[in-house]
């Protein structure tokens, strides 16, 4: 892969404190001509399954051998241990928290646990003294079994997938975006296969909303009126034009949704 200095960063920091302007200056330290970018430091405090979904539709992007720092539950156990891993011609660094088999279609090519010291003897500020010099390595083009111990296995948490049960789909919310646009566990192949282009409803807390057909645009619907659409991350999406579907629909992460096609 060709060598390209392209770091990013994915954390719950938020924008108020000083760790992601600290985690920059040790990169470009080491580093001075790294290329570091921002995917966001507002994943909430220690949601895993947040930063998976942003992680997950934001990588394929970044050109091949991007490094991409995960500084999300962070710190380190015997059960969760700090990894750098390779998959899809991306580097990731972070804790095997469950996080990557939540992220990934499949396992990595390459799992390295890591065995580099930290830069500090402090063990709350793994992002800075240890992911770092992790990053800087690959970014420089170097192994990454240069890095630790070589593993065959990630952590494991379960992928919520929606429920299919003849007529209806049983879907979860997942994300829930800054237009509080509202994405559910449904792939758009399993929406189609299901529903066989049928008309359809949701079904939202025990209140059914007629929708009848996925649109293509916000704008194919009137102001304040629903459209499911499928988004470009993959998954179906509930929103509202120019409105906000999660608070005017009273709907938050990990609710259920019912999507029901007509018989």
């Amino acid at each position: 892969m060709a060598q390209v200095n392209i770091i990013t960063l994915t954390t719950d920091w938020g924008p108020r404190d000083h760790y992601a302007g600290v985690v920059k200056g040790a990169i470009l330290s080491k580093l001075p001509e790294a290329r570091i970018v921002d995917i966001t430091h507002q994943i909430p405090p220690f949601n895993v399954k947040q930063a998976s979904f942003i992680l997950r539709n934001s990588f394929p992007h970044f050109p091949d051998g991007t490094v991409h720092i995960v500084g999300v539950n962070t710190e380190e156990s015997e059960l969760t241990p700090h990894i750098a891993l390779l998959y899809r011609n991306h580097y990731f660094i972070g804790a095997d928290n469950g996080i990557f088999t939540l992220m990934f279609d499949g396992l990595p090519d390459k799992i390295v646990e890591l065995t580099i010291p930290q830069d500090s003897g402090h063990f709350i500020f793994s992002t800075r003294d240890r992911f770092v010099k992790a990053a800087v390595h690959l970014a420089t083009g170097k192994p990454v079994e240069e890095l630790g111990d070589v593993r065959n296995e990630l952590k494991a948490l379960i992928s919520m997938q929606p429920q299919i049960n003849g007529n209806i789909i049983s879907g979860r919310v997942i994300y829930i975006d800054n237009y509080e646009n509202v994405f559910l566990n449904i792939t758009e192949k399993e929406f189609l296969e299901t529903g066989m282009r049928r008309r359809f409803s949701l079904n939202i807390k025990g209140k059914t909303h007629p929708v009848n057909v996925v649109r293509n645009a916000y704008s194919d619907v009137p102001e304040g009126e629903i459209a499911v659409l499928f988004s470009t991350t993959g998954y179906l999406e509930i929103a509202i034009n120019k409105g906000n579907a999660s608070s005017l629909l009273g709907l938050r992460n990990d609710d259920v949704v019912l999507i029901e096609f007509a018989r």
